[in-house]
């Protein structure tokens, strides 16, 4: 198989990713190859065109990825997508797929996770689909940059290459920040902004973050390449000016290369550097940095699940949060236990979490910066011990503590099933029983390939 030639193929089922994957056998005892095709669907045939061929064999099998030319008869499952740049933006890559089959799709990711990883006799419940499949996003990142005509968008990276896509009207995003986004796009165009040419290092404005509280308000951050900006503030100002919902805008300046969005220095340039939201039981301040769950309806629910089974432990004596972030977990845990300790790396949202304890009138909750593992080390024992780690999952010291802990409740709630299952084996390796193990998936990114997984381990 070369690059350039033509395939007919019939999917047989979906990657990581959520393009179609395809088997084509080698002839004569040639290796097999697996071939990607975005925008295909199990059961589905198609024609396509191969883009790539790895010269590496993975179980067995070459592997390649083709571009659509030609569908044949549709899945049962395949619908129209609700947004008209769904092909191009790279993000919603499954939004052809009817919403309960995607739920159906992300269930299975975390079985089969669970099954590689020799923990197959875990039961996993079915997928927690999101109240809100779409408008559901509280968090926008754009690229400034050009369309090919010239014309200034506030938009995403086409996969693999650096031309921009316009995310005007994306359909997943809360309402509020897409009015925001339109009307600092007109402003930018009206200040003849020009956006920053990683390939030269030349022009100011990098990417534009929003986020939204439950209540519509809008925090807007500006990432530029350099701290000199004349026009600034008053660009701030006429935003605010324009659009009521604009609470606070912030420039973020990060002058590194490469694809990292903000930079350590930030100023405030109108209004507050904040927002606070709310979700469950709890109220949440958040600054641009912080990291907090995108989807807020479905964060409150795994919050509830979380809730509950602490409050089936009786009598919460203290509760670890590791992987803190903006405390969204600890917040919500506060009037359950009589301690509350908070770990996150990220010294911004631990000021964001401290803020929002203060707000609440919780003393008894505690937050601290560093590494993980290495906090970990300085508590003796917990009751409840929560882990929300990054996609990589949690450091081997972080499982290590947590085995010698041995807590009553550990609630870990992972945004990469394989990372999950890795880590589950481990808690098991330290001697955190996993017979009791409650698994739920919850649908907090719909339309993506991402699934957020809840994990219960209770061991009295």
């Amino acid at each position: 198989m070369r690059k350039g030639d033509h395939l007919d193929l019939e999917c047989g089922g979906l990657d990581d990713q959520g393009a179609g994957l395809a088997r084509v056998t080698g002839e004569d005892g040639a290796i097999p190859t697996l071939v990607h095709i975005p925008r295909v669907l199990p059961g589905e045939k198609a024609a396509a065109v191969v883009d790539h061929v790895s010269p590496h064999i993975r179980q067995g099998a070459r592997e390649a990825w083709a571009s659509l030319t030609t569908l044949g008869s549709p899945s049962p499952d395949r619908v129209t997508p609700a947004c008209p740049a769904q092909a191009s933006c790279g993000g919603c890559v499954l939004q052809h797929l009817a919403y309960p089959a995607q739920t159906e799709w992300k269930r299975a990711q975390v079985v089969d996770a669970l099954g590689a990883a020799g923990l197959g006799a875990v039961p996993v419940g079915p997928c927690v689909p999101s109240p809100r499949p779409l408008g559901y996003r509280n968090q926008a990142k754009y690229v400034f940059g050009r369309e090919p005509s010239g014309r200034l968008v506030l938009g995403a990276f086409v996969p693999r290459s650096h031309d921009v896509v316009d995310l005007e009207g994306c359909q997943v995003i809360e309402p509020p920040l897409d009015e925001v986004s339109r009307a600092l796009r007109s402003l930018l165009d009206e200040a003849a902004v020009a956006p920053f040419v990683e390939r030269t290092h030349t022009g100011l404005l990098r990417y534009v973050t929003l986020r939204a509280n439950a209540e519509g308000q809008v925090l807007v951050t500006l990432v530029t390449n350099r701290r000199d900006w004349p026009g600034a503030v008053a660009l701030a100002q006429a935003l605010q000016d324009r659009c009521a919902r604009v609470t606070g805008v912030v420039q973020n300046v990060n002058s590194s290369p490469g694809n990292v969005v903000f930079g350590p220095d930030e100023f405030v340039l109108a209004g507050e550097p904040t927002v606070v939201d709310a979700i469950g039981n709890c109220r949440v301040r958040l600054s641009s940095r912080s990291f907090f769950q995108v989807n807020r309806h479905v964060a409150a629910l795994a919050y509830d699940a979380i809730r509950a089974a602490a409050a089936g432990l009786g009598n919460v004596g203290r509760v670890v949060d590791a992987y803190a972030g903006a405390g969204g977990i600890a917040l919500s845990l506060g009037d359950l236990a009589d301690e509350v300790i908070g770990i996150d790396e990220n010294a911004a949202a631990i000021r964001d979490a401290e803020a929002g304890a203060l707000a609440a009138g919780f003393s008894h909750l505690r937050f601290v910066t560093g590494d993980v593992a290495e906090r970990l080390t300085e508590v003796a024992a917990a009751d409840l011990v929560v882990l929300n780690p990054p996609r990589a999952g949690c450091a081997p010291g972080v499982i290590e503590a947590v085995g010698r802990m041995q807590p009553r409740l550990v609630a870990y709630l992972s945004c990469n099933p394989r990372s999950l299952a890795r880590d589950l084996a481990l808690l098991a390796a330290n001697g955190v029983e996993l017979g009791a193990a409650r698994i739920v998936p919850f649908d907090m990114l719909p339309h993506t390939p991402h699934v957020e997984t809840l994990c219960l381990v209770s061991s009295r």
